[in-house]
C-alpha cells in the first residue's frame, strides 16, 4: 500500500466509529423513572421507613445501585418537574407561569427550552409516558419521539383522575379517555418502549415515565386493598401546636386533631383540601388508616418497577442503561401537623432516589451526600456524552455515583416561591403575596452534610438549623444556640452565595431576619 493511502487508511480508522455490536446502541439508555407525592418512608431499604413498608422491587434496585439518603427534587409537582426539565431552580426558570383554571399552565418553549429535545438532536429517540404537570405544551415533536400523555394542565376538568379514566393523548392526537389503572397502564406501555415498540431500534433511548401515583387520592389497586391489616403508626410528637422554634406560620399548621380513641384523625376543616377527599366518608377516619391506604398504593408502583426492570434485563439491555428512580417530592402524613408537601422539612419534600447501571456503578451502595432536583439534568446528559446546552443550577453526579463516599463540595439549596416562576420571583413580595395557597410562605432551604438552614422569608422570623443525623425529625432548632452561631452565620452566607452563584435577583430584597 501506498504511503498516502496507508495514512487515509489509518485516518479514517480514527474517525469513524466502530459499530455496537449486534446492532445495540454504544450510548446509554436512559431510564428515568418519576412518581408523585412519594415519600422515602414508605421504601422499605430507607432507614426510618415505616416499619411495615413492603417495596422488594424498589430494594433490589437498591441493591443493584446507589440509594440517596437525602434527596430533595423539588418542593410541589409543578416547580419540581420544571426544574427537572431545565436543570435550574424555580426562579431561573423563564416565562413558566401559572395560568388559567388550575393547574392551567404556560410558558414559551423558545425561552424555556426543555432538554430531552437535546437528546434528540444528538441521535436519542426518546419518549414520556404518564403525568403531565408543566404547562399545556407537552413538547410532542420536540422534545419527545413518542409521547403518551395525561395532560393535567391542558384538561384540568381530568385533573383530578389520577387512578382511572384518564383523557391521554398518544403522539399528539386528540386525547381519548382510557379505563384501567392508570399505574398498570403505564408500567405496559413503558414495557413495550423497552421491547421495541414505537421507537427507532438504531438509536439509544431516553424513557421518562412519570406515575401519578401516590398522590392523592391514594388509590390501591383493588388486588392490593387488604394488604397491611394491622398497620399503625406512631403518632408523630409535634402533630399537634406549639412546635418550639419553628416560624409563626407553623403554630397555625393543625390539620389534625385528637380522635375519639386518641388516634389523630383529620379536622373538618382539612377534609376536602386534596384530590378525592369526601368529608361523608372520611369524618374521623384515622392517621393509621390514611397511611395504610397511602402504602397499598405505593404497592403497585413497586409492582410496575419490578415489571419494568424485569424487562429491561430480559432484552439484554440492563447493563447498557442507567436506571434513575425518583419521586417530585415527599409528603408528610402527621410530621409538624401536616397531610401535604411544600414545607422545607424532610417528611414534606425529602424523596426517594436510586440510581442503578450494573457493570458501571457501585452495587449495594447508600450515599449520604445530599443531592438536589437541579443535578439530574446534567447527569443524564453526562451519561448520554453531552455537553449542558445552557447554564443550570445543578452539578453532574457522576463522581459521586461512581465513589459514594467521596468528599463533596457542593450544596443543595432549594427555594420555595409557591406560584411563582422566572421573574416573577424576582422581588420577594411582602406578606401576603408571598403565600402558597395552603399558607406555606416564600424560603429558602440549605444542605450541607448532616446540617440544615432555612430561612423563611417573612420579616422578622427566625432561622432554623436542623442536625439531621441526631434529629432527623427536626424537632429542635439549634439556630439559638450559642455553640451554633457560626454554623449558622456561615449556612446563611452560603445560602446567599448561591443565589448570587445562580443569579436569583432575589438575593437583593430578601427581609431581615429575627432573632
Amino acid at each position: 500500500m501506498r504511503p498516502f493511502c496507508l495514512v487515509l487508511f489509518l485516518s479514517l480508522l480514527v474517525v469513524i466509529p466502530a459499530p455496537a455490536a449486534e446492532g445495540k446502541p454504544s450510548r446509554p439508555n436512559l431510564l428515568f423513572l418519576y412518581t408523585d407525592d412519594h415519600s422515602y418512608r414508605t421504601l422499605s431499604c430507607y432507614e426510618h421507613a415505616d416499619p411495615f413498608a413492603q417495596t422488594p422491587n424498589l430494594d433490589r434496585l437498591a441493591e443493584r445501585g446507589v440509594r440517596f439518603t437525602h434527596a430533595y427534587i423539588g418542593t410541589w409537582c409543578m416547580p419540581s418537574r420544571a426544574t427537572v426539565l431545565t436543570g435550574r431552580h424555580q426562579y431561573g426558570v423563564r416565562t413558566m407561569r401559572m395560568e388559567g383554571e388550575y393547574p392551567g399552565s404556560e410558558y414559551d418553549p423558545a425561552e424555556c427550552p426543555f432538554w430531552p429535545a437535546e437528546l434528540r438532536k444528538h441521535g436519542y429517540h426518546t419518549a414520556q409516558i404518564g403525568k403531565w404537570h408543566t404547562g399545556t405544551d407537552s413538547g410532542f415533536g420536540r422534545d419527545w419521539d413518542h409521547q403518551i400523555v395525561w395532560n393535567r394542565p391542558k384538561h384540568p376538568d381530568n385533573a383530578g383522575n389520577y387512578y382511572h379514566d384518564q383523557l391521554l393523548s398518544i403522539d399528539g392526537g386528540e386525547p381519548q379517555v382510557v379505563k384501567g389503572y392508570s399505574t398498570d397502564n403505564y408500567t405496559r406501555w413503558a414495557i413495550d418502549y423497552i421491547e421495541g415498540k414505537n421507537r427507532d431500534p438504531e438509536k439509544p433511548w431516553f424513557l421518562w415515565l412519570c406515575y401519578g401515583g401516590v398522590h392523592a387520592p391514594y388509590t390501591p389497586a383493588d388486588r392490593h386493598l387488604g394488604e397491611y391489616p394491622d398497620a399503625k403508626v406512631t403518632t408523630p410528637a409535634d402533630i399537634y401546636p406549639p412546635r418550639p422554634g419553628k416560624p409563626a406560620w407553623m403554630q397555625d399548621v393543625a390539620t389534625w386533631i385528637e380522635g375519639p380513641g386518641g388516634d389523630p384523625v383529620l379536622a373538618a376543616k382539612a377534609l376536602g383540601k386534596e384530590v378525592g377527599d369526601d368529608p361523608s366518608r372520611d369524618q374521623g377516619r384515622t392517621l393509621s388508616s390514611w397511611v395504610r391506604q397511602m402504602h397499598q398504593a405505593v404497592r403497585s408502583l413497586d409492582e410496575g418497577v419490578g415489571q419494568v426492570l424485569a424487562a429491561l434485563e430480559a432484552s439484554g439491555q440492563l447493563e447498557n442503561t442507567l436506571v434513575v428512580f425518583t419521586s417530585d417530592q415527599g409528603f408528610a402524613w402527621g410530621q409538624h401537623g401536616f397531610r401535604a408537601k411544600l414545607a422545607p422539612y424532610d417528611a414534606n419534600i425529602r424523596s426517594p432516589m436510586i440510581v442503578s447501571m450494573p457493570g458501571t456503578l457501585p452495587e449495594g451502595k447508600a450515599c449520604s451526600t445530599p443531592v438536589g432536583g437541579a443535578d439530574l439534568a446534567p447527569t443524564l446528559l453526562a451519561f448520554a456524552g453531552l455537553d449542558l446546552p445552557w447554564d443550570m443550577h445543578g452539578h453532574d453526579l457522576t463522581p459521586l455515583l461512581k465513589d459514594p463516599g467521596m468528599a463533596w463540595p457542593h450544596p443543595v439549596l432549594i427555594p420555595f416561591t409557591a406560584d411563582q416562576f422566572g421573574a416573577d420571583c424576582d422581588v420577594v413580595p411582602a406578606p401576603p403575596k408571598n403565600r402558597h395557597k395552603s399558607g406555606v410562605p416564600w424560603y429558602l432551604m440549605f444542605v450541607e452534610g448532616r446540617y440544615k438552614y432555612i430561612r423563611t422569608l417573612d420579616p422578622g422570623e427566625p432561622e432554623e438549623l436542623y442536625d439531621l443525623i441526631e434529629d432527623p425529625d427536626e424537632l429542635t432548632n439549634l439556630a439559638g444556640k450559642t455553640e451554633q452561631r457560626e454554623r449558622l452565620v456561615k449556612m446563611r452566607k452560603e445560602t446567599i452565595g448561591e443565589l448570587k452563584r445562580t443569579e436569583a435577583k432575589m438575593v437583593d430584597s430578601l427581609p431581615a431576619v429575627g432573632e
